[in-house]
């Protein structure tokens, strides 16, 4: 009658180790894939500096500042929201034949190139808070989130800032009457 054989315990340990590697590894591929991984993701290419936000009692205000692309691809911010409007848009501001400025809606929202920066300023591109739903006091912050045509989305925090900008004010259809300067687009009530 031959003689049972004994797995010694650390061959054992072995096999079970090597069976568990094999378990384990195409699970540790599918937490890696494309799909999931963060890098590949608009919202995580793009940090945002100098950021801030016009103080208004009531009505509108914008924000503004940079947004920076760190990525290799270009990058298009399509809507933003915050909890101090139940409104916003993406502008810009466009001259006419005659010289006078117009704020409109941004047609595909901003772009931000690849290894590049896409200001937001009174007076040009900038998030407009439409309807606020309270006073935006100096000195408070406030968060706004930008959505990506991913949809991703990364939220920064501004903080809200005195600036007299002109004294312009909007025409019913958003045109904009007043100094044509570099911060024309918001009166001080409405953003800047």
């Amino acid at each position: 009658m031959p003689m049972p054989t004994r797995t010694s315990p650390s061959r054992s340990a072995r096999l079970l180790r090597g069976a568990v590697a094999v378990a384990v590894t195409p699970l540790l591929l599918v937490g890696c894939s494309s799909n999931d991984n963060p890098a590949a993701r608009a919202a995580d290419s793009i940090t945002i500096s100098n950021q801030w936000i016009k103080a208004a009692d009531s009505d509108m205000s914008a924000a503004f500042g940079d947004l920076n692309n760190a990525g290799d691809k270009d990058v298009t911010v399509v809507s933003a929201t915050s909890p101090a409007s139940n409104r916003i848009e993406l502008h810009e501001v466009v001259a006419s034949a005659d010289g006078t400025k117009k704020m409109q809606p941004k047609e595909g929202g901003f772009v931000i190139p690849a290894h590049g920066t896409t200001p937001l300023r009174p007076g040009a591109n900038h998030i407009m808070f439409m309807g606020l739903n309270g006073p935006l006091r100096t000195g408070a912050q406030t968060p706004v989130t930008l959505t990506f045509d991913d949809g991703s989305t990364t939220t920064f925090t501004a903080q809200v800032r005195d600036f007299p900008g002109n004294q312009e004010n909007y025409a019913p259809e958003g045109e904009m009457s007043g100094d044509a300067s570099p911060h024309a687009g918001h009166s001080p009530a409405h953003g800047g």
